[in-house]
C-alpha cells in the first residue's frame, strides 16, 4: 500500500463563520427587522450577523446619529421607515457609501397597495398600536395564564383552543404563543390513572387539538427533568419508557374516541406547533364562515 505524504492528503475544507455588520433601522420598536433577519440568517449557517439596532429613529437629529454610527462601521442596512425625508436621508448616504439599503416592507406595501387599489396610510409602527387587535392580545394571554395546567376547567368553552396532552408535550408554552397572536388558549393535561375532566369532553366552541410525542424523546426530556430534583421511588415511573408508552397510546385512544385533531411535536418547534394549530383554527373558521 502507498503511502501518501502529508502535503499529498486532500485536506477538507474548513468552514469559517462569516461575520458581518447589518443595521436595522426603524421609527418603530424594529421587532419586524429583527424577526427578518433571524429569518434570514437561519437559511446561511455560516452567518454570523453584529447587530446594531436603532429604533424609533424619528427626528433628523436622530436619522443623523444613526447614519455617523452606519458610516463607522459598513455593512448591510435594513430599514422600515415611514417618513419620507427621513427614507432619503438614509438611502441617499447609503447609495454613496456604496452599502446595500434595503427597504424590507415596501414590496408587501406595494403588492397590497396594487391589490386593493389604495394608498398606503403612512403610519408609523401602526402595528403596535391600542387598537381592538392589541387588547385582544392581553385578554387572550390573560385568559391564557389562567387556564394554565388544566386550571378552571369550568371556564374552558370560551377559549378558542384547547391543547391535551401528556406531560411534556410542550402544552404551556405552545399556549402562551398563540395567546400572543391573540388565540384564547387553555391546556389540559392527561394524567395516568385519572379520567380526563368531564368539562372537556362536553366542549362546543373551542377547537380541541391532541399532542403526542414519541415515547423515546419523552422519555429523554422526562428523565432531564427529574435530574434536577430529588426523585422519590413513586416518581421514577415518570420517565419510564414501558409507562410511557401506555400514557401515549392512551392518549391516542382518547384523541381518536372524540376525534379529536392530533399534532406530532416530537420533531417540532413550538412556533410549528402553534402555526399547525392557526391552520387547522383558520380552516375551521373558513367552514363556519361558508357552509359551502
Amino acid at each position: 500500500m502507498k503511502t501518501q505524504r502529508p502535503d499529498q492528503i486532500p485536506q477538507k475544507k474548513q468552514s469559517v463563520a462569516s461575520y458581518f455588520h447589518v443595521h436595522l433601522v426603524s421609527d418603530s420598536t424594529g421587532e419586524t427587522l429583527n424577526s427578518i433577519l433571524k429569518a434570514v440568517t437561519a437559511q446561511f449557517a455560516e452567518a454570523r450577523p453584529f447587530e446594531h439596532i436603532y429604533a424609533l429613529v424619528r427626528t433628523t437629529k436622530q436619522m443623523q446619529r444613526t447614519i455617523a454610527e452606519i458610516e463607522a462601521a459598513p455593512g448591510l442596512v435594513l430599514y422600515t421607515i415611514v417618513n419620507p425625508d427621513l427614507r432619503r436621508m438614509l438611502e441617499v448616504r447609503c447609495a454613496e457609501l456604496q452599502m446595500p439599503a434595503m427597504s424590507i416592507l415596501d414590496p408587501f406595501i406595494n403588492a397590497f397597495s396594487d391589490y386593493l387599489g389604495v394608498e398606503q396610510n403612512q403610519q408609523t409602527g401602526g402595528q403596535h398600536t391600542l387598537n381592538e387587535a392589541y387588547f385582544k392580545r392581553i385578554e387572550a394571554l390573560d385568559f391564557t395564564m389562567a387556564h394554565d395546567d388544566g386550571q378552571m376547567t369550568w371556564d374552558l368553552e370560551p377559549a378558542d383552543v384547547v391543547l391535551v396532552g401528556v406531560s411534556r408535550t410542550s402544552k404551556t408554552p405552545t399556549c402562551m404563543y398563540l395567546a400572543n397572536r391573540g388565540v384564547k388558549a387553555a391546556n389540559v393535561p392527561l394524567v395516568p390513572g385519572r379520567d380526563p375532566p368531564s368539562e372537556l369532553l362536553s366542549l362546543r366552541r373551542p377547537l380541541i387539538v391532541g399532542l403526542f410525542a414519541s415515547p423515546d424523546r419523552l422519555a429523554q426530556i422526562r428523565e432531564s427533568r427529574l435530574g434536577g430534583l430529588n426523585a422519590v421511588d413513586a416518581a421514577m415511573s415518570y420517565s419510564d419508557l414501558d409507562e410511557i408508552k401506555r400514557e401515549v397510546l392512551a392518549a391516542k385512544r382518547l384523541y381518536a374516541k372524540h376525534r379529536w385533531p392530533t399534532i406530532d411535536v416530537t420533531r417540532r418547534s413550538v412556533e410549528e406547533t402553534a402555526a399547525a394549530i392557526l391552520t387547522k383554527l383558520s380552516a375551521r373558521e373558513n367552514a363556519d364562515f361558508n357552509p359551502d
